[in-house]
C-alpha cells in the first residue's frame, strides 16, 4: 500500500448540513481542492455514521479525490448518525427521494461543476444504483461495489426462494444495535439527546418486515433495478469480488445496460474495496481505477477506460481449502462482450439412477460466512465433511485444465413425499489427496421451482425436474483433480429449514450439471496499478490483555444431537479517535440447531455499544439482543433494546411478533 501525501491540488474539507426539501437537514463532510475553478462532486451516501463508524474508511478515499480536483462529500441518510429526521426501512422511498435532492444540492453550489458522481460499497452502492434509476439529470456516473440489482434474491434476505437463516437475522440485529446508536453532542450540540429519544421512539426491527414478504413481491421489485434496466441513465462502474454474495449483479449490469455506458471489473476479493489489502488478494489501485472513471464521464477527458474490455475478471488456479488465503493464484482476463463467445455452457450428466437426498439438519455449518470482510475464519474450510453428508457426483479432469466463468446451473429431476423441501448444490474442487475446495453453490426454495414470487407445494408423491443457478465463479479445475457436485437438502444456518422436510429422492440419471467453461482467449495483458491511499486519520485500537474469543466456534452436544455455531463478526472492536471519542462495540451470534429436527433452529445475537467522550462527560451504552425460532406455521421473533446515559436507563423496549411462513 502506498500512501499519498502529495496531490496535484491541495484540499480543505468541513461539516455542513445539506437542507431538504421539507426542512430536515442531513450531516454531511465535504472535503475539496483548493481552486477557483468548479469542479465535479462525488457523493458517498449512507447511514453507517461519517463521525466515527465510516471515518476510517472515509479517510482513505474522500481527501484523495479532493487532491486529484473533485468535491468528495459524505452524507449521512436520514435518523443515522447526526443527520436530522426519523430512521426508515432499509432503501425506502425517502432515503432515495432525499439522495435525489442532495445530488441537485450539490449541483447546484458554486464551487460545483454541476457534474456529480455517486459511490459506495454494500448499502452505498445499493443506493448509489437505485438513484440512478431515478435519473436527476447532474447525476452523469456511478461506480457501484458489492451491490445489488435484485433486492430479493440477491441481498442478505432471500437465497433462491429461501429465507437466509445466516443474515436475514445477523444483519437485521446488526441494523437494530445501529440504528439505536445517539447523534454526538460534539456535533450536534445539547439537543443530542432529545433527537435520540425521538428516534428511538420511531425504531422498528427490519426483521418484521423482511419475514412479512416472503416471496418476490412490490416491497422486493422496489429499489430492485433489474425491475427495468433501462432506467439508469448514468454511467456504471460495476465492481465485485468471487468472495463476495454480491458478485452476479456485476455479470448482470454487464449483460443488461448499454455497452457505452458500462463497465465491469471482479477480482478474487471479499466484501471489501478492492484496494484495502485485505484477504484475499491481490489488491489493486482501485481509486486509480475508479478516477480514470470520474475524469472520462465528469471532466470529458479520454482516460482510456472505455476501450478496455467489457468484463475484466479474476480466474482462479485452483488452490487448496482454507479460511483465509492472503492472495489467490490465478491471472486477469477480459470479455468484450457477455455472455462472451468464449464462455460455452458443457452438460454434464450425472449417473446412478434414484438415490435418497436427506441430509442432517447440521449440514452448513463449514459453510463460512455469508459476508467474508477478510477475517482469519470467514472463508470455508474443507468440505470434506459436508461433502459426506451430501450425495456427490464425480467429473475426473484429465488431460487438459477446465476453465470456468459464469454462473453454472443444475437441472435435478426430484421426487418428494412432503409438500415442502430445499435442494443445495455446491461445486467443490477435488485434489488427489481428497481434499475438497468450495467453488461456489446455490439453493433453491423447492416451492419457488416456478418463480420466486410464489409458493407452490410439491405435489405429495410427485416427481418434477427442477433447474437453478449456482453463484458466478471464475476457477480453474487442473489436470488430475475431480469436479464434485454435492446435492444436500438442507444448509443451516444459510438456510433456515423447512418445516416437516425429509429431504427427497434424486434420480440422477434425468439430471445434470451445466458449466460455463471458457475458452481461454489471448488478449492483451490486464494490469493494475499498486493500491494507493491518503493518508490514514490516526485511530488508535488500544491493546488489550484479554483473550480474544474464537472467530467461529463449533460446540456439539453429542447426548442431546444439538450443534451451535458462535460468531464473532468481529467488525471494530475498541478505538479512540483523534477527537477524544472512545468507540467500542462486541457482537456475538449464535445459531443452534438438532441434527434431525428441522423445527430446532435457532438464532440469536447480543450487541454492546459504548460512546464515550471524556472532555464532555458523555457516556451512553446501547445493548441489544434479537433471537428467531419457527414452528411449523409461524416464524418466532423477538428483540430488545436497552439505552443508558451514565448508568441509567434511559429507553427500554422489547418487541414479540409471530410472522405466518407462507413460503419460508
Amino acid at each position: 500500500m502506498h500512501i499519498r501525501t502529495t496531490f496535484p491540488y491541495e484540499t480543505t474539507h468541513e461539516d455542513v448540513r445539506i437542507p431538504l426539501p421539507d426542512g430536515t437537514r442531513l450531516y454531511a463532510r465535504i472535503w475539496r481542492p483548493v481552486t477557483d475553478e468548479p469542479v465535479p462532486a462525488l457523493l458517498e451516501y449512507l447511514p453507517y455514521r461519517l463521525s466515527d463508524w465510516t471515518a476510517p474508511r472515509d479517510w482513505q478515499r474522500h481527501p484523495w479525490y479532493a487532491g486529484h480536483g473533485y468535491a468528495s462529500v459524505r452524507v449521512d441518510v436520514r435518523g443515522h448518525g447526526n443527520s436530522e429526521g426519523m430512521p426508515g426501512d432499509e432503501y425506502d422511498a425517502t432515503e432515495l427521494a432525499d439522495g435525489v435532492a442532495v445530488v441537485h444540492w450539490l449541483a447546484r453550489q458554486e464551487w460545483c461543476s454541476g457534474r456529480v458522481g455517486m459511490f459506495g460499497i454494500s448499502w452505498g452502492g445499493f443506493n448509489s444504483l437505485q438513484i440512478a434509476a431515478l435519473a436527476p439529470e447532474p447525476l452523469k456516473a456511478v461506480v457501484t461495489v458489492c451491490s445489488t440489482d435484485d433486492r430479493y434474491d440477491n441481498d442478505v434476505h432471500y437465497m433462491g426462494g429461501s429465507v437466509l437463516g445466516v443474515d436475514m437475522h445477523a444483519w437485521a440485529a446488526t441494523m437494530l444495535a445501529f440504528v439505536s446508536r445517539p447523534p454526538d453532542p460534539a456535533q450536534v450540540g445539547e439537543g443530542w439527546k432529545d433527537m435520540w429519544l425521538k428516534r428511538l421512539e420511531a425504531v422498528e426491527p427490519f426483521i418484521h418486515t423482511w419475514l412479512a414478504h416472503q416471496t418476490r413481491d412490490d416491497y422486493w421489485k422496489h429499489g430492485s433495478v433489474c425491475e427495468d434496466y433501462s432506467a439508469i441513465r448514468a454511467n456504471v462502474l460495476a465492481v465485485g469480488g468471487w468472495h463476495d454474495p454480491y458478485r452476479d449483479t456485476v455479470l448482470r449490469l454487464v449483460e443488461h445496460l448499454p455497452a457505452d455506458r458500462v463497465r465491469g471489473l471482479i477480482g478474487p476479493w471479499s466484501h471489501q474495496y478492492p484496494d484495502r489489502g485485505l484477504p484475499p488478494g491481490p489488491s489493486i489501485g482501485f481509486l486509480q481505477e475508479t478516477l480514470r472513471w470520474w475524469d472520462q464521464h465528469l471532466k470529458d477527458e479520454d482516460t482510456g477506460v472505455m476501450s478496455e474490455p467489457l468484463l475484466r475478471t479474476w480466474i482462479s488456479d485452483s488452490h487448496r481449502p482454507a479460511t483465509v488465503y492472503e492472495t489467490l493464484p490465478g491471472r486477469w482476463v477480459g470479455e468484450n462482450s457477455w455472455p462472451s463467445p468464449d464462455v460455452t455452457p458443457v452438460e454434464y450428466a450425472l449417473r446412478g439412477g434414484p438415490q435418497i437426498v436427506d441430509s442432517p439438519q447440521q449440514t452448513g455449518l463449514d459453510a463460512g460466512r455469508f459476508f467474508p470482510f477478510g477475517n482469519d475464519a470467514d472463508l470455508p474450510p474443507d468440505q470434506r465433511d459436508e461433502d459426506a453428508k451430501s450425495v456427490c457426483f464425480e467429473f475426473p479432469v484429465e488431460d487438459a485444465p477446465i476453465e470456468i466463468l459464469g454462473r453454472p446451473r443444475v437441472r435435478l429431476r426430484i421426487r418428494m413425499d412432503v409438500p415442502r423441501g430445499q435442494a443445495i448444490a455446491r461445486l467443490c474442487d477435488v485434489a488427489p489427496d481428497g481434499s475438497s475446495t468450495l467453488v461456489t453453490r446455490g439453493a433453491l426454495n423447492l416451492s419457488a421451482r416456478d418463480g420466486r414470487d410464489r409458493a407452490e407445494d410439491w405435489p405429495v408423491g410427485g416427481t418434477e425436474e427442477v433447474t437453478f443457478e449456482l453463484n458466478g465463479i471464475g476457477h480453474t479445475f487442473p489436470p488430475g483433480h475431480r469436479i464434485r457436485l454435492a446435492v444436500s437438502s438442507s444448509y443451516w444456518p444459510w438456510i433456515w429449514p423447512q418445516a416437516g422436510s425429509v429431504g427427497f429422492v434424486l434420480d440422477a440419471d434425468g439430471s445434470l450439471v451445466e458449466l460455463p467453461v471458457r475458452r481461454s482467449a489471448g488478449g492483451p495483458a490486464i494490469r493494475f496499478e499498486e493500491p494507493e491511499q491518503s493518508e490514514p486519520l490516526g485511530v488508535v485500537y488500544p491493546v488489550t490483555l484479554d483473550e480474544q474469543r474464537p472467530e467461529r466456534l463449533v460446540v456439539r452436544d453429542v447426548a442431546k444431537g444439538e450443534w451451535r455455531l458462535e460468531v464473532d463478526p468481529r467488525y471494530g472492536g475498541t478505538r479512540v479517535y483523534p477527537d477524544g471519542l472512545e468507540f467500542t462495540e462486541d457482537a456475538l451470534e449464535t445459531y443452534t440447531i438438532q441434527e434431525g429436527d428441522p423445527l430446532s433452529a435457532r438464532t440469536r445475537s447480543d450487541w454492546a455499544i459504548r460512546l464515550h467522550r471524556p472532555e464532555l462527560a458523555w457516556d451512553v451504552r446501547i445493548e441489544t439482543r434479537s433471537e428467531i425460532s419457527a414452528d411449523e406455521t409461524d416464524f418466532i421473533t423477538s428483540d430488545e433494546v436497552v439505552c443508558k446515559e451514565g448508568g441509567e436507563v434511559v429507553f427500554h423496549r422489547t418487541w414479540e411478533k409471530r410472522i405466518p411462513r407462507t413460503a419460508g
